[in-house]
This record gives structure tokens, sequence and C-alpha cells, in this order.
């Protein structure tokens, strides 16, 4: 198994492949990875569908429909250089999820650079 991303592992898109090739890579922290599975089933289809397409190619513009914001102090301090702060994104009034992109990230030095969105947590509990 590759261990560039470690402790982040694939977040795969709700209903299968999308139609183009994404342009961030979509990972999600492996502590959370069962509730990545559950995203269908605690939110629906559509609303993991418009999530996963909207932070694989736009993780930095205001989503349309969700509600989305910037958290602020600690939480919010991107994890590291080149990251942005951590965006938290109501998928429903009971889903939310926190992420954070980077536009160039390398898995080591001189390696290749590319988008990523990092799944930091995501909570099914109410407010």
């Amino acid at each position: 198994m590759n261990r560039a991303y470690d402790p982040m592992v694939p977040a795969k898109r709700p209903g299968g492949k999308p139609k183009e090739k994404p342009k961030y890579r979509v990972l999600v922290h492996r502590k959370y990875g069962s509730a990545w599975e559950q995203i269908v089933d605690r939110a629906g289809l559509q609303q993991a569908r418009q999530f996963w397409d909207h932070v694989s190619n736009t993780p930095g513009v205001k989503d349309a429909i969700a509600n989305t914001c910037y958290l602020r102090g600690k939480a919010g301090a991107p994890k590291a250089k080149g990251f942005s702060k951590t965006i938290h994104y109501e998928l429903t009034s009971k889903a939310r999820i926190n992420y954070q992109y980077c536009n160039n990230y390398q898995t080591e030095p001189g390696g290749d650079q590319h988008g990523v969105v990092f799944i930091l947590s995501i909570d099914y509990s109410s407010h």
C-alpha cells in the first residue's frame, strides 16, 4: 500500500466514477473512513455527490447550494504550508464535513504537484 498520504485514504465518489477527471484528489482521514462509507445513507446520494463533485473541482469556491464557512482559531489553521484554512461544509442539518485543500501538494520533495482535498472530519450529529 502507498503510504505517501498516510493517514489519508482515497474518498471514492458516491455512486460511481465521475464523467470527467477531477482536478483535485479527494482523501479522507482514515479515522473517518467508515463515516465516509455511510455518507449516502446519512445524507443522500444527491448531496453526497454534490459535495464530492464540488471539492474535487472547486474546493475554494463557495458552493451555490450548501452552506460553507471558514473555521476560526486553532481549528481553522492550515495543516501545512500551502493548505487552505479549514472549510466547514453543511451537507444537511445533521451532516457536516470539515476539509482543507492544497493546489500544489507534493507527497515528497521533487515529486509531482497536484491538487488535493483532505477531509479532516465528518460529523453526523445535530448542532
